[in-house]
C-alpha cells in the first residue's frame, strides 16, 4: 500500500493488483494491445481502492496528446456562443473527449495566451469561436501553427481569415435577406445598431442590411456603433433615439444587442412595435422569453459546436477547408406588417 498523505502511483497500483506496471499502463489508458480480463479487472479494483487518478501530462507523452478539446470563445455569458459550446460539448461527450472551456473576454492576445497554454497541456484539438477583428492577427497565426506542427488540430467558427479548417457563417447575406423582407413589410426608415466598428461580423452585417435597404430604393440606413452586449445595445439604442430622425425599424447586429435595445425602449415610453419596430440576428435561445417576439436570421448555434467537432475528428486537407453556413429569416412580432399600423 503506498504510504499515507503520499500521492499513489501507478507502480502502487500494479503492486496492489499483483501485476506489472505496463499491464497496469495498460489496462488503465485502453491501449490497444490485450489485457486479460481478470488482470484488468483486478487493476480496476486496485486502482478504487487506492484512489488513483492517472497522471494527464504523463499518458499525453506515452499518447502524444490529451483526450482535451480547448473551445476558445469570446463571451460565456452570450447566449450565441454557449449555444455553441452546448453543440461542442455533446458531440465531444459522444465521441469520448473533454472540453476545456475558455473565455477571451473580446482579448484577442487572450486566443493566443489560451491556444499556447492547451499546446503545453497537449491538448487534443483546439476550436476558436468568433469574429475576427480588421487587423489580421499574426501571433494567431504562428500560434496555430505551432500547435499543429505538435499534433494538434485547430478549427474555427469565424469568417475565412485562419490558416485552418473554417465553418463561415453568411453574415452578410443574411442581413441583406432580412433587409429585404422588412422593406417587403412595409418599412422605409432604418436605423442600425451596428455593433464594434472594428468586428468584421457587425461589419458584414451593417453593409448586408444596408446594401438590402438601398436596393430596395430607401435611404442608407442611420448606424451607431457599440459593443456586442445588451448593455451596448442600450447605450447605442439611446444614441440612435437621441440623434436619428424619424424612424420606423431598427436593426440591432445581434440579438443581444436588440434584448438592450427593447430595454431601451421600454424606459423611453416607446412602445415595440407600435411606435417602432425592432429586429435582431442569430435567433438566441433568450429570445423565448421576449416580448414581442423578435425578427431575427436564425443560425444553427448548436449544430455549428458539432459540425466543428467533426471537423475536429477529420484528417487535415492540404490547405483549409471553408463550409458556409447559411441563416434564415424568422418574422415574428416585432416586425409587424407596416401597413397593419396604420
Amino acid at each position: 500500500m503506498a504510504q499515507a498523505g503520499a500521492a499513489v502511483t501507478l507502480s502502487d497500483v500494479a503492486r496492489e493488483a499483483g501485476v506489472s506496471v505496463a499491464t497496469a499502463s495498460r489496462a488503465l489508458n485502453g491501449s490497444e494491445r490485450t489485457v486479460r480480463p481478470d488482470l484488468a479487472e483486478r487493476v480496476a479494483a486496485a486502482a478504487k481502492l487506492l484512489d488513483y487518478s492517472a497522471n494527464a501530462q504523463a499518458q499525453a507523452m506515452a499518447k502524444g496528446a490529451t483526450t482535451v478539446v480547448g473551445l476558445i470563445v469570446h463571451d460565456i455569458a452570450d447566449p450565441y456562443f454557449s449555444a455553441i459550446a452546448s453543440g461542442v460539448s455533446r458531440a465531444a461527450d459522444d465521441a469520448g473527449l473533454l472540453v476545456m472551456l475558455s473565455a477571451t473576454l473580446g482579448r484577442p492576445e487572450q486566443e493566443v495566451r489560451y491556444l499556447r497554454a492547451l499546446r503545453a497541456q497537449r491538448g487534443r484539438a483546439a476550436i476558436i469561436v468568433g469574429s475576427r477583428r480588421t487587423e489580421r492577427d499574426r501571433a494567431l497565426d504562428a500560434e496555430i501553427a505551432a500547435f499543429e506542427q505538435a499534433g494538434g488540430r485547430v478549427v474555427a467558427i469565424s469568417q475565412a481569415r485562419l490558416p485552418v479548417d473554417t465553418l463561415v457563417i453568411e453574415n452578410r447575406a443574411g442581413a441583406t435577406a432580412l433587409a429585404r423582407e422588412l422593406t417587403a413589410l412595409g418599412y422605409s426608415r432604418f436605423g442600425v445598431l451596428a455593433g464594434p466598428a472594428d468586428l468584421i461580423t457587425a461589419q458584414d452585417r451593417h453593409r448586408g442590411f444596408t446594401q438590402g435597404v438601398v436596393a430596395a430604393g430607401h435611404p442608407a440606413p442611420t448606424a451607431v456603433h457599440g459593443d456586442f452586449t445588451r448593455d451596448g445595445g442600450y447605450r447605442a439604442m439611446t444614441e440612435l433615439l437621441d440623434s436619428a430622425g424619424e424612424l420606423d425599424c431598427v436593426f440591432a447586429v445581434n440579438d443581444v444587442m436588440a434584448m438592450g435595445a427593447i430595454a431601451a425602449c421600454r424606459d423611453r415610453g416607446i412602445r415595440l412595435p407600435d411606435d417602432l419596430a425592432l429586429a435582431g440576428f442569430d435567433d438566441i435561445a433568450t429570445l423565448r422569453d421576449i416580448s414581442p417576439s423578435l425578427t431575427t436570421v436564425r443560425l444553427p448555434l448548436t449544430e455549428l459546436g458539432e459540425q466543428a467537432m467533426s471537423l475536429v475528428a477529420e484528417a487535415p486537407a492540404g490547405s483549409p477547408r471553408r463550409r458556409r453556413v447559411k441563416g434564415s429569416v424568422v418574422v415574428r412580432d416585432s416586425t409587424p406588417p407596416r401597413h397593419s399600423q396604420r
